[in-house]
């Protein structure tokens, strides 16, 4: 794969954590390649490391060796004020428990990211109201978390992390809380709009059927080691 349709590139990437006594090794010595556009499912049990190379991949952590490439960038050599612009601008982030702030609305949580870009107040509202409006909450804009079903409040974290049109979207076991119903409405929300961006997407999850129904590519992570 050449570097300009290359997405992310892993190489040895480990990370570890605790005393040299009691050390953890979350992750091996990954090394991975994914392309621009493509669609690749982490599967793996509690513990596996998927979580863990989804948080350096989103740059919420550092590796303990090894390098991590994404759309170009060494996320290792960027300093605390480039990661959070890397977050700002190439990668959105949906998670399993929604992280939606209970005291904002659903139109406020979504605009949070172009709050932080510094979009103007007008144009925040408008790009965060047609985000909501396309994942079919149009009506439950002024309505805060505790109003909303965890179907809604997913779809309301989908919004958000697609509010800034990211290269590359990393969603973190999101339908783990839905039932089966609720999770292939969510899963078909986020493969739409993933069409429209022609964004890349990394699926964590330990659903085979969630991987299937979203991903091209399912890579298998067992004791922090990629076996597939």
């Amino acid at each position: 794969m050449s570097a300009a349709d290359t997405a992310i590139r892993t190489v040895n990437l480990s990370r570890s954590y605790g005393p040299a006594t009691a050390i953890v090794h979350a992750l091996r010595g990954v090394s991975l390649e994914i392309g621009r556009g493509e669609r690749v499912a982490l599967l793996g049990k509690s513990g596996s490391g998927k979580s863990t190379l989804l948080n350096l991949l989103g740059g919420l952590d550092r590796p303990t060796a090894g390098q991590v490439l994404v759309a170009g960038l060494d996320l290792s050599r960027l300093s605390g004020r480039q990661l959070a612009r890397y977050r700002l601008a190439t990668v959105g982030m949906i998670f399993q428990s929604f992280n939606l702030i209970p005291s904002r609305t659903a139109l406020q949580n979504v605009e949070l990211p172009l709050v932080l870009a510094g979009v103007p107040p007008a144009r925040r509202r408008a790009v965060a109201t047609a985000a909501l409006q396309a994942v079919g909450l149009g009506g439950r804009l002024h309505h805060r978390p505790g109003q909303l079903s965890g179907g809604e409040c997913q779809r309301a974290a989908i919004a958000r992390g697609l509010v800034n049109g990211p290269q590359i979207l990393l969603a973190d076991e999101p339908t783990g809380n839905l039932d089966s119903v609720t999770a292939a409405e969510v899963l078909a929300v986020l493969t739409e709009h993933l069409d429209r961006l022609g964004a890349t997407l990394i699926l964590v999850t330990h659903d085979e059927e969630s991987a299937r129904r979203c991903a091209a590519r399912i890579l298998r992570l067992q004791d922090g080691r990629l076996i597939s």
